[in-house]
């Protein structure tokens, strides 16, 4: 016995897994079954769930770029309490 599932889901990301599961040989039905089948074969949300940081490649760089140099270029401490007599001046 079948059953319907409705969603409301934005525009542009309806659209654009519709291209992929296109690019796929699916319907965008297909995929979302797809989905839910593995949800139970896993009996979990079969990826890792990640935080999409927006970060521009340029951006990136330079955040590269500052961690390199301080690794390179900044005081070593083999103590937290060293750390705190030069950040407090003591």
């Amino acid at each position: 016995m079948n059953s319907t599932l409705s969603i409301r889901i934005n525009k542009k990301i309806k659209k654009e897994a519709m291209n992929v599961f296109s690019k796929l040989g699916l319907d965008i039905s297909s995929g979302v079954k797809i989905f839910l089948n593995q949800v139970i074969n896993t009996r979990s949300i079969p990826f890792e769930p990640k935080m999409h940081y927006t970060m521009t490649p340029k951006q990136e760089r330079w955040v590269i770029r500052q961690v390199k140099e301080a690794k390179k270029n900044s005081k070593r401490y083999t103590s937290i309490e060293e750390l705190h007599r030069d950040i407090l001046g003591e």
